[in-house]
């Protein structure tokens, strides 16, 4: 019954499941009365926190249709997600509005005092990652963007004015899942992984990954949230790739070896980075969203959630193979799922974790969480 109801209704129902209510009223989605923690946040990483600069370039990796936002408040806006993204849930938490995409922002200066989301669908580490999914904004070209954005505030901003004003922003990096989905795990396209081996793979990110954040503390932020690749071998897209596929409820364990490579290594480094602090005068944090993840998906059923290894759109084996197509019917349960697509969770998810980054233990956010960070 379920399976008619997802796949073949009358216009109708495709009507009623994509309405979104719009009432007299709309809300600010910035938080009524929240205080205001960091002056602004600039935003770097791939599809788990663009907002739509993908909308415009020249790339197979979109999401500016249906099903994509039909929980948002504004419909689809090239979040890949059924609403909102880790993002929108942290700037909820720290009073900040929701970002508009760099693309939106480019000759208008009072669009970006608020802050920036420079992520880019398909983005990696390394400028060659996500390439064969078309354009999109390597992390080399997010800074240098950023860069723009810099220059772009100088208008409004005397030079005091405005290095105070970075470093009290907040800069969120999310990115590398690429770097493994999009390059090393494709060796059809990508020499990559008959190159080097796991652990000089992580290397080679890591290097990078340390130049291009010392890039930006170059530009004057100060303040630094850095996330880890998420357990990738969870991933629907990577469950469906396996034949046979796991046991239901686990995940491909060689996968997740590889991100743990450089996770650990990005530990490292951001306490290599905070012990020196008495030259770069910055704090970054790490999010550990790996654990994270982790820890949700083997307590699914008390956080909410009865679907932990397929996505609530999609097709493919067990609808983990692609993203949603356009006008696909998505799944009504949403809020119990925690994959949306084949790559990315669902609201319901990336709000559970925005909180714990923002106010969880350690274990969580290290050596602080976000809250903490904001009062230093």
């Amino acid at each position: 019954m379920r399976a008619k109801m997802e796949t073949g209704k009358p216009l109708l129902r495709l009507l009623l499941l994509y309405t979104i209510t719009v009432s007299v009223l709309v809300i600010s989605p910035t938080c009524a009365g929240a205080p205001l923690q960091y002056s602004t946040m600039f935003v770097f990483g791939d599809s788990l926190v663009d907002d739509g600069n993908n909308n415009y370039l020249s790339s197979l990796a979109k999401a500016n249709y249906l099903p994509y936002g039909v929980d948002f408040f504004g419909g689809p806006s090239g979040r890949f997600c059924n609403g909102k993204t880790i993002i929108d849930f942290l700037g909820e938490l720290l009073g900040l509005p929701y970002l508009p995409p760099y693309v939106n922002t480019i000759g208008n200066d009072r669009s970006i005092l608020r802050g920036v989301n420079f992520a880019s669908a398909a983005a990696g580490i390394l400028d060659v990652s996500g390439s064969q999914l078309g354009d999109r904004f390597t992390l080399n070209q997010q800074i240098a963007n950023f860069e723009n954005t810099v220059n772009q505030l100088k208008n409004p901003m005397e030079e005091k004015e405005l290095r105070e004003f970075l470093a009290k922003s907040l800069v969120v990096m999310n990115i590398g899942s690429n770097d493994y989905l999009n390059n090393y795990l494709l060796p059809s396209i990508y020499p990559t992984s008959s190159i080097y081996n796991p652990r000089e793979f992580a290397d080679l990110l890591i290097r990078n990954y340390t130049a291009q954040i010392l890039m930006l503390h170059g530009l004057g932020v100060r303040k630094f949230l850095i996330g880890a690749v998420g357990p990738l071998g969870c991933m629907p897209n990577q469950i469906a790739r396996v034949d046979p596929p796991p046991p239901p409820g686990k995940c491909v364990t060689d996968v997740n070896e590889l991100v743990s490579l450089f996770n650990t290594r990005l530990v490292s480094l951001v306490d290599q980075l905070n012990s020196r602090i008495s030259i770069l005068g910055a704090v970054f944090v790490y999010g550990n969203t790996f654990d994270l993840f982790t820890s949700i998906l083997n307590r699914a059923e008390s956080y909410g959630f009865k679907v932990v290894d397929r996505g609530c759109c999609g097709i493919g084996r067990n609808r983990g193979q692609i993203t949603c197509l356009p006008l696909a019917f998505p799944c009504l349960n949403r809020d119990e799922y925690v994959f949306w697509d084949a790559f990315h969770p669902t609201q319901a998810f990336n709000k559970i974790i925005a909180q714990r980054v923002y106010s969880g233990p350690t274990s969580d956010c290290y050596p602080m969480n976000l809250h903490q960070m904001a009062q230093l």
